[in-house]
């Protein structure tokens, strides 16, 4: 980042509400590009393995290497939001994202591909950088619901990018062709970046620091790919261990800089309080859930009921169509969360988030025969995960300091993707190990076990309301 430096002097006088308020619609735009270039990657896959010929195994790595990007990405492009501007981060980001989703379009083999993958790892920093955005320049209830906006963004294009994608490989029937579809949609993203979108009049002092955000990349990296071995290799095997033992060790050497550092990357004395900590634990929960389910729900509506013994034999397009009511009803629900939220509050609007999730993922314990049963259990976890995914930014940014937003919310998305990697070992195992149907019915049950928990941590969390304009 040679070049950036902090804004010294006053800060700049923001522009009217109403003018912010228009530019979330172009922030929107970001959002629902950014679901539906992370979810329409997994329609594809064995189109890619095909047209690369890779095994089923080595793709693993097309979603792995994305993941761990994101691990080093979110947290570095969030503090520096905080110190340089998060519309200047936002910019970058884009940019990125769009190089490389051009390589993976255009790529000639495996690592090309990677490659490109690993540039998209800032899709997972813009909600961060645009959540900054809004709660810099607008006062509590229009931020609010801005946020609720940008979430349910997220949610349609993952809900478009799955139906697109499908429909678009059935379409045109060359997975080259398909994949241009999201590298068009990020490289329009990169100039309409630069039309209206304001930069935040609000500076954090400091500096970067540097050795917490190579520590804590280290960290992550370490922790998801022990957590990525154990689902191939098991929990016991050297490959899972050791990776797991040096991310322990790392996130233990990255505490104790992170609590001597004057400009610390994240305040761990602030994350301790009553007021964040629980919501922290909802966020690694959450994780478990919001990208763990999706895998297993997917396979189980795919297996062959004559050969497995359970399972719908659906095709690709024909389970996007199972799952579509739930995306619809989180997409509504994320809309509808701050509305709620006014009335009785976002604590309590998340712990009922979570107990829809518990009740759908025992749901799918319970019915599991019909390929109905499951989609109306979808229905209601899909409400819940909606409304979760629109409350858990705005309590995590605020009981945050607003200087530190954009860290704040990086480490939201951090600990959410550590949930989801995690969830993705210990759900593989679970299926493995166990085997069948009764495998299926463990991760269901597991699912509910989180998501009761989830609710808990939101409730004995202390409120601690912001008052000031965000």
């Amino acid at each position: 980042m040679t070049g950036l430096r902090p804004a010294p002097g006053p800060e700049a006088a923001p522009p009217p509400v109403a003018s912010v308020t228009a530019v979330v619609g172009l922030l929107v735009l970001f959002e629902i590009v950014s679901g539906f270039l992370q979810a329409g990657i997994a329609p594809l896959l064995p189109g890619i393995g095909d047209l690369l010929d890779v095994s089923d195994s080595a793709l693993t790595w097309v979603v792995s290497v994305q993941l761990l990007a994101a691990a080093v990405c979110v947290p570095a492009f969030g503090r520096l939001g905080d110190l340089y501007g998060h519309r200047r981060m936002l910019r970058i980001a884009l940019v990125s994202v769009a190089v490389g989703s051009v390589l993976v379009a255009v790529a000639p083999s495996f690592p090309v591909l990677l490659l490109g993958r690993l540039l998209q790892g800032p899709l997972a920093a813009l909600l961060p950088l645009e959540i900054a955005l809004v709660r810099d320049r607008l006062p509590v209830a229009l931020a609010r619901r801005a946020i609720a906006r940008l979430v349910g963004a997220l949610t349609l294009g993952g809900l478009l990018g799955g139906l697109g994608m499908g429909l678009a490989d059935h379409a045109l029937g060359d997975v080259r062709l398909v994949l241009w579809v999201p590298a068009v949609l990020a490289l329009i993203c990169v100039p309409v970046s630069f039309l209206a979108v304001p930069e935040s009049a609000r500076r954090a002092s400091g500096r970067v620091d540097w050795p917490g955000v190579t520590l804590l990349s280290l960290a992550m990296v370490a922790l998801l790919g022990g957590v990525s071995g154990a689902a191939k290799s098991g929990w016991l095997s050297a490959g899972t261990l050791g990776p797991l033992a040096l991310g322990a060790l790392l996130l233990a050497v990255w505490t104790a800089v992170e609590l001597r550092s004057k400009d610390p990357l994240v305040d761990l004395r602030a994350m301790a309080g009553r007021h964040v900590a629980p919501f922290y634990l909802t966020s690694f929960v959450f994780g478990v859930l919001y990208f763990g389910s999706q895998s297993p729900n997917s396979t189980f509506m795919a297996a062959d009921p004559d050969a497995d013994g359970y399972g719908f034999g659906l095709s690709a397009l024909a389970i996007a169509l199972a799952m579509l009511p739930g995306m619809l009803a989180a997409v509504v629900c994320s809309a509808l969360t701050p509305r709620i939220a006014e009335r009785i509050g976002y604590r309590i609007t998340l712990a009922g988030a979570f107990a829809l999730v518990a009740a759908g993922s025992a749901g799918f314990a319970l019915f599991h025969g019909a390929a109905w049963q499951l989609a109306a259990c979808l229905l209601v976890a899909g409400a819940g995960m909606g409304a979760a995914l629109s409350a858990m930014p705005t309590v995590i940014v605020e009981a945050s300091d607003p200087s530190r937003t954009g860290i704040a919310t990086a480490l939201y998305n951090n600990v959410k993707t550590l949930g989801g990697a995690v969830a993705g070992g210990v759900f593989g195992t679970l299926l493995g190990g166990i085997g069948g149907a009764a495998g299926y019915v463990a991760v269901w049950l597991v699912s509910g076990a989180c998501s009761v928990l989830a609710a808990g941590c939101a409730l004995i969390a202390t409120r601690r309301e912001a008052e000031r304009t965000v």
